[in-house]
């Protein structure tokens, strides 16, 4: 039990940690512990109601399962957590504090899921499960928290930016589905996973890279500013 714990929780400490660290003004902990602890929360209603569809039989269609019974749902719900919870709070004042909080959340919901499987399939699948599940939950988080870190920002294009914020994670967690649920029963999932990865984990590292220069540069208009 101890085993499969740690092995749950340990790539979530290692992204989250990354995350963290690499913002430039750091957020205080009791609230990204409260978005964490929030996304854990959003995993028990999500099951419930997919596994309601599940039972119904709604639907056969992978394309229809990957988009709108997992990744529709999922990512809807991170996203209302954070308009809700952080979205308007005073905390939330640059453009990298949205990935910050939009990592925790996923990373929360991440946690439980991850245990939850390990749990039910064993441990032989933590490493897998590290660098599949997990790490595209943080990344979805990042791409998510970039829009809305851009909409708290800038009031130009406000509204899409807080669309986008959740439209991007969810066509991306739904075609990370798909290619699960289509390829599954070959070796074909793998080759089709691993450059879908790669593509999302350096798409992400740009919006992170973007988000801290935005900070940098409304820092330096600031000092600028204050001089004149």
């Amino acid at each position: 039990m101890i085993a499969i714990l740690s092995a749950g929780i340990a790539p979530i400490v290692a992204l989250m940690s990354f995350i963290y660290l690499k913002d430039r003004i750091t957020e205080p902990l009791p609230i990204i512990v409260r978005t964490f602890i929030s996304g854990t929360l959003l995993v028990f209603p999500i099951m419930f109601i997919q596994y309601a569809i599940t039972t119904e039989h709604v639907s056969d269609s992978s394309f229809i399962e990957s988009f709108f019974q997992i990744a529709l749902f999922e990512e809807f719900f991170k996203w209302f957590i954070f308009m809700f919870l952080i979205y308007n709070h005073p905390e939330f004042d640059n453009h990298y504090d949205g990935i910050v909080y939009a990592v925790s959340i996923s990373l929360g919901f991440a946690s439980v899921e991850n245990i939850l499987y390990l749990l039910t399939n064993g441990i032989e699948y933590a490493f897998l499960r590290a660098f599949f599940p997990v790490s595209s939950h943080a990344l979805f988080g990042i791409i998510m928290g970039f829009y809305l870190g851009k909409a708290k920002m800038s009031k130009q294009n406000r509204k899409l930016n807080i669309a986008l914020a959740f439209l991007f994670p969810f066509m991306l967690h739904g075609t990370y589905n798909f290619i699960l649920k289509s390829y599954s029963q070959t070796s074909s999932w793998f080759y089709l996973l691993i450059p879908f990865m790669i593509v999302l984990w350096i798409v992400a590292l740009q919006r992170m890279k973007a988000a801290n220069d935005s900070y940098l540069n409304s820092y330096e208009n600031d000092k600028e500013t204050f001089l004149l």
